[in-house]
């Protein structure tokens, strides 16, 4: 049976031969050791996982609201007041399956036929993916690694056209974990303002801050942005809740209720049990928080110090989230490899260690480490890609 053009045009996850093999090693009997995991690594904070098990026992396990729970919306306008200073109503909030679900829906309810997307490169994997399910085309602008990765306004200015509708800014971003300052935003949201471009603020990683740096919102900076930007937040990295797929986005009325209409037919609604979770993450106790923040920030300074002393690889440390995104060009070189996605497959062969190549990413030159596992594993990976740079050296 012939499928549909809109599936036809996605392109496959850079990352599935790498995992397949990855799993293959370790079938085999192999040591591999895995660093591409984008989720944490701690379980649930007891307390959320004793609301769901509260609310199943007292019979919150039927559909509710297609935009998700009354008290959950309340719980994520609290969050933003007190995080932002962010003022927003019930019907500026939809609640859905994950944050991805929630970028989903957005770009299905926005974009027609041909309207553009402005994605800077280094980019998370599925936002041109997305995008493109939706009928849209994706633009993208490369952020240079001597900006830290990260969009100018001239780029942004320069890529816009006729039919461009949105621009997304992911900050801390995946996979760089860069992050854009008010003054950086300030200025990207003057373009957007001038030519009516819509926003698209992912802004999941916000809690995973380090080295004293601070996470701003672009929609707290001015009224007019607020009323410009949908954020696209959620709870599965920063209460380590990947599995329990509670997401949501806040922003125009408009644009939430036609997303709360998409989501009815499809959805129907977020589970029940995930969203009583949530409403325990934001409303419970914080500490968990930030204890898995610093346990993240001591792994950062550990590795990050070991890998740049390793041969053919230069980083710039991150700012947030739980990634390293070094260039691997000159180590493929090193290691006589044509691509650095070939160089990724050899040290998972003779290494045993598995990276995410960064072609996923927009970025060829560069591999994803994510350091959402032990230390002791960190530790012991690091070990083997210097070995065997060394090796090569």
């Amino acid at each position: 049976m012939k499928l549909a053009k809109r599936v036809a045009s996605l392109t496959p996850s850079a990352t599935l031969a790498i995992t397949a093999k990855a799993k293959e090693l370790k079938a085999a009997g192999y040591d591999v050791i895995g660093l591409g995991a984008g989720e944490p690594d701690f379980n649930t904070p007891e307390h959320i996982i004793a609301a769901a098990i509260k609310a199943m026992n007292e019979g919150h396990t039927k559909y509710t609201p297609s935009g998700g729970l009354p008290a959950l919306k309340e719980e994520i306008i609290k969050k933003f007041a007190r995080d932002q200073g962010l003022s927003y109503e019930p019907a500026e909030i939809i609640v859905c399956v994950g944050a991805k679900h929630a970028l989903y829906t957005l770009f299905q309810v926005l974009l027609d036929e041909g309207d553009e997307v402005i994605i800077p490169t280094p980019y998370w994997v599925s936002y041109p993916e997305q995008v493109k399910l939706a009928g849209g085309v994706p633009v993208y602008v490369e952020g240079l690694e001597e900006n830290d990765f990260k969009m100018t306004p001239d780029q942004l200015k320069q890529a816009i056209t006729p039919k461009t509708k949105a621009v997304i800014i992911n900050s801390p971003s995946n996979p760089t974990g860069m992050i854009y300052t008010a003054e950086e935003l300030k200025a990207l949201g003057e373009v957007c303002l001038a030519h009516g471009v819509l926003i698209v603020s992912d802004e999941i990683y916000e809690k995973l801050i380090y080295g004293g740096a601070k996470h701003v919102s672009i929609a707290e900076l001015s009224p007019e942005l607020k009323e410009q930007t949908i954020i696209i937040n959620g709870v599965s990295k920063s209460h380590s809740m990947t599995g329990w797929r509670i997401g949501y986005a806040a922003g125009p009325k408009d644009i939430i209720q036609a997303m709360t209409d998409l989501a009815s037919h499809s959805t129907s609604n977020p589970t029940s049990i995930a969203q009583y979770a949530a409403i325990a993450a934001y409303s419970g106790p914080q500490e968990p928080v930030e204890q898995m923040r610093q346990a993240f920030e001591k792994r950062l300074d550990i590795i990050y110090n070991k890998l740049v002393q390793i041969p053919g690889f230069t980083c710039i440390k991150p700012q947030g989230a739980f990634y390293l995104f070094p260039n691997a060009r000159k180590a493929a070189d090193m290691a006589e490899c044509r691509t650095v996605d070939e160089f990724v497959a050899v040290l998972l062969e003779e290494a045993k260690v598995a990276l995410v190549p960064g072609s996923g990413f927009g970025a060829p030159d560069y591999v994803r480490l994510s350091y959402a596992t032990s230390l002791e594993a960190l530790e012991t990976a690091i070990e083997r890609i210097r070995r065997f740079m060394e090796a090569r050296a």
